[in-house]
């Protein structure tokens, strides 16, 4: 089964306690990373004394646009680096520019065992149900790595079919949609082969690969003859065209959404259990490692009310990676707690759109 290692600081800390001893780990000098340690000196307040809140973090400046130039030695914490040493390095899309780069060891690993029950909520086949074909980006990128491990949990194989984001959206860039739709059909093509030999039972695509797919006939008989499940994320999708493709596509499979990326983490599709919140797809992130805020564009640190839309604001924190409040490119709405997912939700997540300002291009991922 997946090897864990226990955090540092843990979820049964109160908010303040957890806060407080996150900030003892990255900016002690014996368990700190050279990146944070190095930054202490130049801010104009201590963390050790001055940050206990998560609203607190709000003193910490924008820094994940340095993670594009920083060598990826300096963002791994002393406290890590003695006995077994197995970080990992991991890029981000680079729709903004160049790619931001993060460092991981265990962290995300322990929060895909959080991912994996809450699939399994879902129905999402577990062990002995099948084989996993994974239809997205690996290396660089840390979705394989994660879906390859949802997988083993369940004990299966998991068969990778790479996508590389980062050509299609260059492609569509330059106007070259042809090529981009060029691009897809050779994925499809080798999903079709995995698909007509391998006992897959659950697929995961992104909304665009899932639309593709569905539109070729030989395709879409073999996932339905044979994929129990279904999990899609890497793109928006509008909720006519999940409703189209969980009810009338797939209507024989569980179909779950996944939203994140490689600065948050993974946060998975809340089931529906009766709740009328959850009558369309709400992301839950893994908490309190991973938090996600809905603020005012024009007002950073002010939150929208629930059911009012909003940009993404995100912060990690965890015993690999320390990532203060930062600004996503995401407009999304706020989502009430439930019981069972005592943290704030997001929904009808799109691309943020500014007058006079460019369109993001999402591509296939």
């Amino acid at each position: 089964m997946l090897e864990t290692t226990a955090e540092p600081f843990t979820a049964d800390l109160s908010p303040e306690e957890f806060i407080r001893a996150a900030m003892r780990w990255h900016f002690s000098p014996e368990t700190g990373s050279p990146y944070w340690l190095k930054r202490a000196a130049e801010l104009d307040f201590n963390p050790l004394t001055d940050v206990a809140t998560w609203a607190d973090l709000d003193l910490f400046p924008e820094v994940s646009g340095e993670w594009r130039d920083v060598s990826v030695d300096d963002l791994v914490p002393a406290g890590l680096t003695g006995g077994h040493w197995d970080f990992q390095v991991f890029d981000s899309g680079g729709t903004t520019g160049s790619p931001k780069r993060i460092v991981e060891s265990r962290s995300r690993r322990n929060g895909v065992l959080w991912v994996s029950e809450v699939l399994a909520e879902h129905g999402i086949p577990g062990e002995g149900g099948g084989h996993w074909l994974h239809l997205g980006p690996t290396g660089p990128h840390i979705v394989g790595r994660s879906i390859g491990l949802l997988a083993q949990l369940r004990r299966t194989f998991c068969h990778y079919i790479d996508l590389d984001p980062r050509w299609v959206k260059s492609s569509l860039k330059q106007g070259h949609s042809d090529e981009a739709a060029r691009y897809v059909r050779h994925i499809l093509a080798q999903a079709a082969d995995v698909l007509s030999t391998q006992p897959v039972s659950v697929l995961f695509a992104t909304p665009p690969v899932l639309e593709a797919l569905a539109a070729d006939e030989r395709l879409l008989d073999l996932v339905r003859d044979k994929v129990r499940g279904i999990v899609w994320a890497g793109t928006s999708v509008s909720p006519e065209t999940l409703r189209f493709l969980e009810e009338e596509v797939f209507p024989e499979a569980r179909v779950a959404g996944l939203y994140g990326n490689t600065m948050m983490g993974i946060a998975p599709q809340r089931p529906r259990n009766g709740d009328p919140a959850d009558a369309g797809c709400v992301f839950v992130p893994f908490h309190p490692f991973s938090r996600v805020r809905v603020v005012d564009p024009e007002n950073p640190t002010a939150e929208v009310a629930y059911g009012e839309r909003g940009q993404a604001r995100i912060s990690l924190v965890s015993r690999d990676l320390f990532l203060p409040w930062t600004l996503e490119r995401d407009s999304l709405l706020r989502v009430a707690p439930t019981a069972a997912y005592p943290q704030d939700g997001v929904a009808d997540v799109q691309p943020l759109t500014r007058d006079g300002g460019p369109v993001a291009v999402e591509g296939v991922y």
